[in-house]
């Protein structure tokens, strides 16, 4: 027997006046996480504590005390850090900066004891009681995961992720769902539960902050850059008067700097997230980011900061919904042709547009690198595979559809309207 895990998102609609209930327990859940990672990163002093019983041990009783959180709640939250604790402390084993886990993405974490999950509502525990919210569900969901997992008897309910999308002012539940097969089911689905689909990842000093081999162009690295700049040279004339009032004010504007630019990175990192998810992307590649200052033009400690930020971001969500988020070798992904594979220092042309001085292939430069950056991951997972014949499908993502090493692709849409963008792409418009 194995289960078969699908994670499905379905936007939940709570009742009037029960919105702020949510949002307190969120806060209270993240303050249990944030203590928890306080009191177990202990780098370089000493070992970081990565048992989840010890942590319990040690907390529990305290934040049940402090918080108005169920048992259930509090145990996740100091779970969810001692989980990104063990993930710090394995980059610390391969010579990977890092830090303590900090956490302020808007989610809180319900099992099938602080929850009742139903097939069309969802019953919640909050700071202030229970809350029962009805799923928004298609018309037509037969098609939609909603129909295939959620609506389906054969899978269960397991424990499951409430977040909430500042921009439209909804609360989404991703509910993690459960099936267990038996072999011959194994051996009839395998193709599809094993495949391996990459998307890859370019990470940018100026221009769009992030650019996905699906033909993303996210955030605004330009923007960010502006902001900084207009940050500090407030901050310098406060600097110059040197009262004390000055110096609270030059605080409080280091918060709302900090603030905007995590709100910018988990914006980011939700978009590349759902990139991931709309095309059935098992991994997500990124560069090493290992002395990135150094080798990228203009990456100085703040774009280093950011980058490293971002990854956290995108690697812990991305957790929650099954995905793996990985690194790979950054050499000559912005030289090396996506189409034809000629590698040569010219093909850069100039800041954002690539030809290849063989094929001619031209498109926009950052494209192009996420492109190589998840085909060089897609390398590594075909390597690691055991069997002869190749293993389950290996493919990297797309805008118009799946690529394989041997350059075999597939269309999931009609490629033929997209066209080989030369001029930088939207997330609409987009060469493959």
């Amino acid at each position: 027997m194995e289960d078969m895990i699908r994670t499905v998102k379905v936007k939940l609609d709570v009742p009037d006046g029960r919105y702020d209930d949510l949002h307190q327990t969120k806060d209270q859940f993240l303050y249990c996480a944030n203590t928890t990672a306080a009191w177990a990163w202990r780098h370089p002093d000493e070992h970081c504590v990565t048992s989840k019983q010890q942590a319990e041990n040690a907390l529990y009783d305290r934040l049940r005390d402090e918080t108005a959180l169920t048992a259930n709640v509090v145990q996740k939250g100091i779970r969810r850090a001692i989980e990104a604790t063990k993930s710090g402390v394995a980059r610390l084993k391969k010579g990977e900066t890092t830090s303590q886990p900090q956490f302020d993405a808007w989610s809180v974490v319900y099992d099938k004891r602080s929850a009742t999950f139903h097939r069309d509502h969802v019953s919640l525990s909050t700071v202030n009681g229970r809350v029962e919210c009805e799923y928004v569900l298609p018309d037509d969901p037969e098609e939609t995961p909603i129909g295939e997992y959620l609506l389906n008897e054969e899978y269960e309910f397991r424990m499951s992720t409430l977040q909430y999308d500042r921009s439209s002012e909804a609360f989404y539940l991703h509910a993690r769902m459960r099936r267990t097969t038996d072999k011959h089911e194994q051996s009839t689905t395998a193709s599809n539960a094993e495949h391996r689909t990459v998307l890859g990842v370019d990470l940018n000093v100026d221009g769009s902050l992030a650019v996905t081999s699906t033909g993303a162009f996210i955030g605004n690295a330009d923007e960010i850059n502006h902001r900084r700049r207009e940050f500090e040279k407030t901050r310098g004339s406060m600097q110059q008067t040197g009262t004390r009032s000055a110096h609270l004010s030059i605080q409080s504007m280091d918060d709302r700097e900090h603030r905007w630019i995590q709100d910018e990175l988990h914006r980011a990192s939700n978009q590349i997230l759902d990139e991931a998810r709309d095309h059935g992307c098992t991994h997500v590649a990124f560069e090493n980011l290992t002395d990135i200052r150094d080798r990228m033009a203009g990456a100085k400690r703040f774009h280093a900061w950011a980058f490293r930020r971002l990854y956290e971001y995108v690697e812990y969500k991305a957790e929650l919904l099954g995905v793996e988020v990985e690194q790979v070798s950054p050499a000559y992904t912005s030289q090396r042709c996506s189409k034809c594979g000629f590698t040569h220092e010219t093909n850069r042309g100039s800041k954002h547009q690539f030809t290849c001085q063989k094929c001619e292939y031209e498109l926009n430069a950052d494209y192009n690198a996420s492109k190589n950056i998840a085909r060089k991951l897609l390398k590594r997972l075909h390597s690691e595979q055991k069997s002869s014949d190749g293993g389950a499908p290996c493919q990297y993502a797309l805008k118009s559809g799946t690529l394989t090493l041997n350059g075999g692709f597939t269309a999931t849409v009609d490629s033929t309207a997209e066209g080989e963008s030369t001029d930088k792409p939207t997330t609409s418009v987009v060469g493959y």
